[in-house]
């Protein structure tokens, strides 16, 4: 008898799960539509195209490909892109963690509104400011006109939500460990860089992988900072594709999906640690 209850009762818990399952698997065909879309029509040409946009092609085309590679600017776009995306969330996953240490730390009121005052950033629309910061970066002359200009500018966009993240982390950290690394003659780096950092892999892939999206995909700050062709990113340098009268949707398809492939392998490879950031930070925060 008790065997069969705790069939039953799995049973139901199984038949509860259904509908959330269901549910998924919409979701998920919504998002990955458009990536099936655009990788499909990425190896069509442009009549075929119109015929039959949302299924698999007779023959493969790669000769966009080979074009977009050979022919075009788009390894020296993605150079800038890649060096201008590693260089802002490095700095700001090493600032970020460096103010959620000092912050969680500072046992003072002050503390507590100096974290208002820096999350309040996340609420300020930047674009807003996109003059003055012109003006800021014609001040600045080795800046101004400068692909340097745009870590600048977007590690002041990350700090805020890494603080945020992070802090509410390094507070969930017993403070005995802090205390014992004081007791073993440690001083704040060494206990910062050999017990918190190694505690913070989870939330700083978080960090990390929401920051990724919006710096790889900006297009805004590079469009109205850079103006020499050797410092353009790689979707301000897809907008060369686009004429006036026609527009070679295969090409343009075709460098969407190679800038597209980063940012999915990299989300693959390190959606472990951003699960386990966003789950902890639920409980947590």
């Amino acid at each position: 008898m008790k065997t069969d209850k705790k069939k039953t009762a799995s049973m139901r818990v199984q038949n509860m799960h259904i509908p959330s399952h269901i549910i998924l698997v919409i979701w998920a065909f919504i998002a990955l539509f458009p990536i099936w879309v655009m990788i499909i029509n990425s190896f069509k040409t442009a009549k075929t195209i119109y015929i039959n946009p949302f299924w698999v092609p007779a023959t493969f085309n790669f000769k966009h490909y080979m074009t977009v590679l050979n022919d075009s600017n788009f390894l020296m776009y993605f150079r800038n892109t890649a060096t201008v995306v590693i260089v802002s969330i490095a700095l700001v996953l090493v600032f970020g963690a460096l103010a959620a240490y000092a912050l969680a730390n500072w046992k003072r009121k002050m503390s507590t509104a100096m974290f208002f005052f820096i999350i309040a950033g996340m609420m300020l629309p930047i674009r807003i400011a996109s003059v003055k910061l012109i003006e800021v970066m014609r001040v600045i002359n080795f800046l101004d006109n400068s692909i340097w200009a745009l870590p600048a500018i977007y590690i002041a966009i990350g700090i805020p939500i890494a603080v945020s993240i992070l802090t509410s982390f390094v507070r969930a950290v017993p403070h005995e460990l802090i205390e014992a690394g004081f007791i073993d003659g440690a001083g704040h780096f060494r206990i910062f860089s050999q017990i918190i950092v190694p505690m913070l892999r989870p939330p700083l892939a978080t960090v990390g992988i929401y920051n990724l999206v919006p710096y790889w995909n900006d297009i805004w700050f590079p469009l109205i900072l850079t103006n020499r062709e050797s410092d353009k990113t790689l979707l301000l340098g897809v907008t060369r594709l686009f004429g006036q009268y026609f527009t070679d949707w295969s090409k343009v398809l075709a460098v969407l999906t190679l800038s597209a492939l980063p940012v999915i392998l990299l989300y693959l490879l390190m959606s472990k640690q951003f699960i386990k950031g966003m789950t902890a930070g639920a409980v947590k925060g």
